[in-house]
């Protein structure tokens, strides 16, 4: 069987036709609601529709823009760009899985989400997991896929979205703290001053081993998953 990649034959309408247009508005509008809506728009909106008439429009205009961004993507016939090869792969490999590892580690008493208490948690526990990594471990989960997918140099329309979520993820976990910072005081200023906005690689392997063990799992069924839905073997199963 060959490989996907040489499904591209390099001869479609080029990086900025139409359909590439089209991904690359709904990708600038997904990104730019999701700030608008969570800053300068959010505290107006809360006054006027209340927080669940606010979740409600900021939930139905993500999965608007979302929807708009993924039929954008399958219609463009982007020409292949092709790829980095067996580099490529085993890089992308490893930031997915350590993507994984942040992702799930964001899951367990984060402060940055909402629930009861969070103020007093963020103020008083020592960073662990993934935390001691880095206080935004979910959003550089969403910035590590999107640069495994941007080494891999597929095609245009992958890093189009890829980008897009990178800067979502980057940007976002910046603004993030400054809302956190109005919001929420002293409690997230001494979580700030306890963590660190850019990765400590070096803490990595010390998240926890559960921790790891859960986002080996889910990394190997994730892409072999890859196979089914794309036809295309990611990880592992690349070299099986």
């Amino acid at each position: 069987m060959s490989d996907p990649m040489t499904m591209y034959s390099g001869q479609g309408r080029g990086p900025l036709d139409p359909d590439m247009v089209q991904l690359i508005s709904a990708s600038i509008a997904f990104v730019g609601t999701h700030f608008a809506l969570s800053h300068p728009l959010r505290a107006p909106l809360v006054r006027v529709l209340k927080e669940s008439g606010f979740m409600l429009v900021y939930s139905v205009v993500a999965f608007v823009t979302l929807g708009w961004m993924a039929h954008a993507f399958m219609a463009v016939d982007a020409p292949g760009l092709g790829g980095s090869g067996d580099v490529g792969w085993a890089i992308a490999s490893l930031l997915t899985l350590v993507a994984l590892v942040l992702f799930f580690g964001s899951l367990w008493r984060n402060p940055a989400l909402p629930a009861p208490g969070a103020q007093k948690d963020a103020a008083e526990r020592a960073p662990s997991g993934a935390f001691a990594v880095t206080r935004h471990p979910m959003m550089w989960g969403f910035a590590l896929w999107a640069l495994a997918h941007i080494a891999l140099w597929w095609s245009w329309r992958t890093n189009v979205v890829a980008l897009a979520i990178l800067v979502l993820a980057l940007l976002g976990a910046h603004l993030q703290d400054r809302k956190k910072r109005r919001l929420m005081g002293e409690a997230w200023a001494s979580w700030e001053a306890r963590t660190s906005y850019w990765p400590r690689w070096a803490k990595l392997l010390r998240a926890g081993w559960l921790l790891w063990l859960v986002a080996i799992i889910a990394w190997l069924a994730i892409t072999y998953g890859h196979i089914h839905a794309g036809g295309i073997p990611a990880g592992l199963w690349r070299w099986s």
